[in-house]
């Protein structure tokens, strides 16, 4: 069972990006998923999520700047993100919450002020 995020990239302050992780067979419409990240030196954190019935969450960081969003047809999970800083450098992976998938490799976003 492979997760696959992608769309990362480098930015600048204010910008915006939307992440993309595909995910395996009936997933998103069984577990609650999230996307989380992680900044060098730093534990991983979950900054959003979203049950199987469609209901999000976000940590305080985070709220009023990202989206997090599903195609359960397509299998994905997306993080739109909007107004980075450059606090929001790291890694950003997507897995279950609770955590019960293999991660995978991640996706880098690097905000430059």
């Amino acid at each position: 069972v492979q997760l696959v995020e992608s769309g990362g990239d480098l930015v600048q302050t204010g910008g915006s990006l939307r992440l993309s992780c595909a995910a395996p067979g009936s997933i998103l419409s069984t577990y609650t998923m999230g996307w989380y990240r992680q900044a060098p030196g730093k534990q991983r954190d979950l900054v959003a999520s979203i049950t199987n019935r469609g209901s999000t969450n976000y940590a305080d960081s985070v709220k009023g700047r990202f989206t997090i969003s599903k195609d359960n047809a397509k299998n994905t999970v997306y993080l739109h993100m909007d107004s980075l800083k450059p606090e929001d450098t790291a890694v950003y992976y997507c897995n279950t919450v609770p955590v019960v998938l293999y991660w995978g490799q991640g996706t880098q976003v690097t905000v430059s002020s």
